[in-house]
């Protein structure tokens, strides 16, 4: 519990200085400016299991704690008609499970793979949004974090460029898509098998053009990658270095009920190691496969299909199904190659608890067969390594409940169930028990 509240005091004490700060716009048709502010804390634990045998990159097999604690300021302002310029710094702190090891599904989406157990201030968005009306009728927008409030056309292009995240334009879900919200794992926050472009902390440099109109939406963007895997350093040579993505959105109506699909497609470009050169050239020698030894430029291709659908007011499911061609490296995401999830998110109002949310989901995460092949003869990936592998897939159940406690205030409990963590049947079923707190303003 001292962790857990070491975790949450440091993010309220940045929130609570908001409080005097806030935009005084509200209640306003426009807003020229805003100040919004999210904290959150999360401790997980995650009790002893048994496995066959353990490798450098394992899931630790005795008893652990992990704690994270983000707060972000969201700061808005609109230059001139259409315009919109949003500055994000952000704090955070962390410690993971077993040095953030042995998971293609990692447990905690607030946990960064720079993390350390002081707290770090940076800049997580520095971006423009400039929007132009192409007719169609009026659309109001609420204000929101790092959404000014105001109207638009329904149909209009918008150009977003700077600093940001790839997953704030691409592959929303209004029922898994925050884990500050709703389900904390990798694997149900975005596709899975998604290696999206950005730097150790979720974030990257890049630009992204849409077409939204009431009925469909297209958009595309080019994002930097990582100059070495999963590092924090970005390379700006756009040319040669590259995340792209390409997706096409449409809503539908299911009988009263509204419902929307979505299909990415996604190409990366860098400098990589490749599954099947490192394993043969580990052959060759008669040693460990490494990746280190094998880097050059290669291209990782995939596709994601993304379902939302409402069934009642206060019901809603959700599916994704995703895969990439699993030859190279992970670069900048996690270790899953291929990857099946889906879930259902119940508001309160069933049982007179509007404020309240309860949801359970589950994924199956999968690797290519190089992948698997590289594993097994010993080779570590970033986040994976037993030192040989007894393939299945990884299987994931989410579950968790939140209790509304004040206007912009809610404690989520959490549990997560993953059987053949890191891929692995010889390695036991993990528990994970989470108590998740958030706030707003």
């Amino acid at each position: 519990m001292k962790k857990f509240l070491h975790c949450c005091v440091v993010p309220l004490a940045l929130l609570a200085g908001l409080a005097c700060a806030r935009a005084a716009a509200a209640d306003d048709e426009v807003e020229n400016w805003q100040l919004k502010g999210q904290a959150t804390a999360v401790l997980q634990h995650k009790p002893g299991f048994s496995a066959s045998y353990s490798g450098s990159n394992s899931l630790l097999t005795n008893r652990e704690y992990s704690r994270t604690g983000t707060a972000t300021l969201y700061a808005g302002y609109r230059p001139w008609a259409g315009g919109e310029l949003y500055f994000n710094p952000e704090m955070a702190l962390g410690v993971p499970f077993s040095d953030l090891k042995g998971l293609g599904g990692f447990t905690n989406g607030e946990i960064a793979r720079t993390s350390g157990a002081d707290p770090t201030f940076y800049r997580a968005r520095l971006f423009l949004r400039q929007t132009w009306g192409r007719g169609g009728g009026r659309e109001k927008v609420e204000s929101d974090q790092n959404q000014l409030a105001g109207s638009v056309d329904a149909r209009r292009f918008v150009l977003t460029i700077g600093n940001l995240s790839a997953l704030d334009i691409f592959d929303d879900n209004k029922f898994s898509h925050d884990p500050r919200m709703a389900f904390l794992n990798w694997s149900l926050m975005t596709h899975g098998a998604w290696d999206y472009p950005a730097d150790a902390r979720g974030y990257t440099w890049g630009a992204a053009l849409e077409y939204i109109t009431p009925d469909w939406s297209l958009r595309g963007g080019r994002f930097m990658m990582p100059k070495e895997s999963n590092g924090l350093s970005l390379n700006p040579r756009l040319g040669s270095s590259y995340g792209d993505a390409l997706e096409l959105e449409r809503g539908y109506k299911l009988g009263e009920q509204r419902g929307r699909v979505r299909l990415l497609a996604f190409r990366n470009q860098a400098v990589m190691g490749n599954f099947a050169d490192a394993t043969a050239q580990g052959a060759a020698a008669a040693t460990t496969p490494n990746l280190n030894n094998v880097r050059s430029a290669q291209a990782k291709r995939g596709a994601g299909i993304n379902v939302e659908q409402a069934l009642r007011d206060d019901i809603g499911l959700f599916m994704r199904a995703s895969g990439n061609d699993g030859h190279t490296e992970t670069f900048a995401f996690t270790e899953i190659d291929r990857s099946l999830s889906g879930g259902v998110v119940v508001k309160g109002a069933a049982w007179q608890h509007a404020g309240d949310e309860i949801g359970i989901a589950v994924a199956l995460n999968g690797l290519s067969p190089s992948h698997r092949d590289y594993l097994a003869h010993g080779g570590n990936g970033f986040f994976l390594g037993d030192g040989r592998l007894n393939y299945r897939h990884e299987e994931i159940v989410e579950t968790y409940y939140s209790l509304k406690v004040h206007r912009a205030a809610w404690l989520s409990f959490d549990y997560q169930h993953i059987a053949n963590p890191g891929y692995n049947a010889d390695r036991g079923h993990a528990h994970f028990f989470g108590l998740r707190m958030h706030a707003e303003i």
